[in-house]
């Protein structure tokens, strides 16, 4: 048999069979399949690792690659939120056939047929849409759309349908199981997508909740008198965290819900709102709902015509309310809205319990702070008030202790006075008889001449001393009056005598020290300054003690002017200011320097010289005036003009007679 050439038999050695290239073919074809499933699952991951707080990015990734790997028609990503499956991403086909399916989503899940047929986590396939077991809405979809067959994967977490992932194709038939598995995969994938979104939403939350409850606290902790900023905290914070369109905070008084605090939306609506308030509990349904201290929520404001009308004005659709309770009874309410219909997150609802609980802790808290303060202010003034008691129970001691030395010294000097007095006159009369013994003796002419001089000038010292013995006795009896009057005796008394008296007492004073002591008094008395309840003794003192000062200034002032023409001038004055009388001493002397001036009503501060001040005049006068009499001292003065004292007194002084 002849041998084939060399070069031929080793070409057929090297050209692969048939059966081989097909196999290859398979291969690099199963290759690349795997290199796309793999390069599909790792985008899916990455756009998940890209996105933690958001699902939706992934659902469009994956119902994309279910469509591309699966040999697809479309492909869509359901979700169910509640108790409604949602269309959370698709693949695009032909207009018409896009808003169709838009239209169809969101639905209540038990109007949804092949929910029951997935929710156990069983994959659902109809390999033709047209066939009779084919329920009549997923046909009518498939018309739509214009698909054939249809896989199901449903999202299974914990065990628990979540959604599901639906592939179509245009031609009849099954899906392969490596599809399926495939699908699988992708379902996977969402599953964690979902869960991860969760897992991160909620721990942002509890942040965001943690945090706006600690901004809650602060503003508590720096508003301890006031909950209005509270409530303005807990509405902002609260309409926020839930997403709302606008949150109220309202309160309960007399029978009536207040507008405490509101989120602002635009001017309309808000004033829509605030005309709404305050509203009778009988027109406010808020209450009713509320009353016994549940949370309530009106998913559709639209079917309640109690809600509609403010709703439209406002611009939601649906409100939860959660009741503010204190013990027992409702304070308040905080009402949440939204733009859309639906019921409230459960998450939400419990938010919106910790900020109502927040609100009635504030006002406890206020409450307690208030009481508090006015306890503590009701403490202070009764330490005040003893403290007066105690200082006023020390002057009436020591003004009852100088009434009684007074009135010894005014009988001591009565007794030589009258009898100074009484032989005065006497020895007039006896100087008169004197003249009429000597009348019929035979005298010398020069001699009857001195004897009537000196009978003249002794009747003219007699009459001297018998004036100025009355006027002694009437200053004696000033003082044996003003001794008895004191005493520690609350009474009635009339103002206008009382400064008469005070200014005749200091003068008569002056004046006995100083028998060349000049000066000018005017009154310019108010008819209807009346009479005040206070210590006349007390007043009295005061009044001494300024016009003695009044005196000594004037007195001065002339002394170091030298001017003949200065005339010393102290003016009184007195004016009737309703519930109050004022007083006024005014004089014409040296004034008080400003550095003195802030001085002048401290204990033992004077500017006298040794010897004639104890510097406890202004100080005593101070508490007399303030402390005992829940009056004012004030002076106003000029240096080298004038100074004048304004007393105000109360008519009535309330700590003495118990209504303070």
């Amino acid at each position: 048999m002849p041998r084939a050439p060399r070069h031929q038999a080793g070409l057929r050695m090297t050209t692969p069979s048939k059966e081989l290239e097909q196999q290859l073919r398979m291969a690099a074809a199963e290759t690349a399949r795997l290199r796309d499933r793999q390069s599909a699952s790792a985008e899916i991951l990455r756009t998940i690792a890209a996105s933690p707080s958001d699902a939706r990015p992934v659902f469009e990734a994956i119902a994309s690659s279910s469509k591309r790997l699966l040999g697809g028609f479309s492909a869509t990503v359901l979700q169910f939120i509640g108790d409604e499956l949602h269309l959370v991403a698709f693949t695009p086909t032909s207009p018409d056939g896009d808003e169709g399916l838009k239209a169809s989503f969101p639905r209540r899940i038990e109007d949804f047929p092949t929910f029951a047929l997935v929710r156990g986590g069983e994959t659902i396939q109809f390999p033709d849409a047209e066939a009779e077991d084919v329920p009549e809405l997923n046909r009518d979809l498939a018309r739509l759309r214009g698909f054939r067959s249809v896989l199901f994967m449903p999202l299974m977490n914990r065990g628990t349908a979540v959604g599901m992932i639906s592939v179509t194709r245009i031609e009849p038939g099954a899906f392969t199981p490596d599809l399926v598995e495939l699908l699988q995969t992708f379902a996977d994938q969402a599953v964690i997508a979902i869960e991860n979104a969760r897992l991160f939403n909620e721990t942002r939350e509890t942040l965001e909740r943690q945090t706006a409850t600690a901004d809650i606290l602060k503003v508590m902790a720096a508003s301890p008198s006031d909950v209005q900023p509270v409530f303005d905290a807990i509405a902002t914070n609260a309409n926020r965290l839930i997403g709302g369109f606008s949150t109220a905070v309202l309160r309960y008084i007399d029978g009536e819900a207040h507008l405490a605090a509101f989120t602002p939306g635009d001017p309309e609506g808000d004033r829509v709102l605030q005309a709404s308030f305050p509203v009778p509990f009988a027109q406010f349904p808020a209450y009713q709902l509320t009353a016994n201290g549940r949370q309530a929520q009106l998913p559709d404001t639209e079917l309640e015509p109690a809600a509609r009308d403010i709703a439209r004005a406002r611009g939601f659709r649906s409100m939860l309310f959660t009741p503010l309770m204190s013990e027992g009874e409702a304070k308040g309410v905080i009402i949440a809205t939204r733009r859309t219909a639906g019921a409230f997150a459960e998450h939400h609802v419990r938010l919106l319990q910790t900020f109502a609980d927040q609100a009635v802790i504030a006002v406890k808290n206020v409450s307690l702070f208030n009481q508090v303060q006015a306890r503590t202010i009701e403490l202070a003034r009764s330490l005040d008030d003893l403290r007066a008691a105690q200082d006023r129970l020390i002057q009436t001691e020591k003004l009852a202790s100088l009434g009684q030395l007074t009135a010894g010294i005014a009988h001591e000097i009565k007794n030589p006075l009258n009898f100074v007095n009484n032989f005065a006159a006497l020895s007039t009369e006896l100087a008169d008889e004197l003249n009429e013994v000597l009348a019929p003796v035979s005298l010398a002419a020069e001699v009857r001449s001195e004897v009537d001089e000196l009978t003249g000038m002794l009747k003219d010292n007699l009459q001297k001393i018998v004036q100025h013995g009355k006027r002694a006795d009437s200053i004696v009896k000033n003082m044996l009056l003003h001794s008895r009057e004191g005493g520690g005796e609350y009474r009635l008394s009339d103002i206008n005598a009382l400064v008469e008296e005070s200014l005749n007492l200091a003068y008569h004073g002056a004046r006995a020290e100083q028998p060349q002591f000049e000066v000018t008094l005017k009154r310019a008395f108010d008819p209807a300054a009346g009479s005040a309840e206070l210590f006349p003794q007390e007043i009295t003192r005061v009044l001494l003690n300024l016009v003695s000062n009044a005196f000594y200034a004037a007195v001065k002032r002339k002394v170091e002017s030298g001017a003949g023409t200065f005339e010393p001038t102290i003016t009184a004055t007195t004016r009737d200011r309703g519930d109050a009388i004022e007083i006024r001493i005014r004089d014409n002397g040296t004034g008080i320097p400003n550095d003195v001036k802030a001085k002048i009503f401290n204990p033992f501060f004077t500017t006298k010289p040794a010897g004639e001040g104890t510097g406890l005049g202004l100080s005593m006068s101070h508490d007399i005036v303030v402390k005992q009499h829940g009056g004012t001292i004030e002076v106003a003065t000029e240096p080298g003009k004038f100074t004048e004292f304004t007393i105000v007194l109360p008519r009535k002084n309330s700590f003495v007679d118990g209504s303070g």
